[in-house]
């Protein structure tokens, strides 16, 4: 009878160490890493940025399949991490640039375009859920000032984030950030400045330019 107990005790053993040897490990750490997917904890207070994926371009246009509105094929933005708890969660940011330029523009009329970012820094948060998430305050609202060339000299259009939000995603696949349609109504402007702009772009890819080499960030 003993030797029948020690007989299944072996037996469930092995079993055990076979299942936790076919469970392939989660990958461990902070929300944010960088140089691995949980790798190094993004430490507080390191700057990250990006550009446009490489062949992209950031667009306001004035519907949200339309083509018609302004083009950029130049954008970077830069964020200082404010928390990085770890993995499951949610780390915290500061957006503190957001640039364009080479923009043109093909709404009837006008010939070119300059784009500002108004009112930063912006606060943000990524989440281990891939979800990035700028918001604007009542005082500082997420706002953009495009100035569009004409014949007749230059129209002044502000655009406001509709409910004063951003929503992307991140990517480990290619260290991205991708903002899709992102709504912005007219706050001032003439006829000419349309009355809604949808802003898409991607962001690639995402480094940690305060460490060594600047490193790639990945999300967990």
């Amino acid at each position: 009878m003993r030797r029948l107990v020690r007989i299944a005790i072996a037996a469930s053993a092995a079993l055990l160490t076979t299942l936790a040897a076919g469970t392939p490990a989660l990958a461990a750490g902070n929300v944010l890493t960088y140089g691995s997917n949980g790798g190094n904890a993004v430490a507080v207070g390191d700057t990250l940025t990006s550009g446009l994926k490489t062949g992209t371009t950031a667009n306001l246009y004035s519907t949200a399949t339309g083509t018609t509105g302004v083009k950029c094929t130049v954008s970077t933005f830069s964020a200082r991490v404010t928390g990085n708890p770890l993995a499951p969660g949610t780390a915290t940011e500061t957006v503190t640039g957001h640039n364009f330029s080479s923009c043109s523009s093909n709404v009837v009329g006008t010939n070119g375009a300059t784009v500002t970012v108004n009112n930063l820094p912006f606060a943000s948060t990524v989440t281990s859920g891939n979800v990035v998430t700028i918001t604007g305050t009542s005082t500082a609202p997420i706002q953009t000032t495009i100035v569009l060339s004409s014949i007749f000299g230059p129209i002044t259009c502000v655009y406001r984030a509709s409910n004063n939000t951003m929503t992307g995603t991140a990517s480990d696949v290619d260290n991205s950030i991708t903002f899709v349609n992102q709504q912005f109504v007219k706050y001032s402007g003439a006829n000419t400045c349309f009355a809604n702009g949808f802003f898409s772009a991607t962001y690639a890819p995402v480094r940690d330019t305060t460490q060594t080499g600047s490193p790639l960030v990945f999300v967990n």
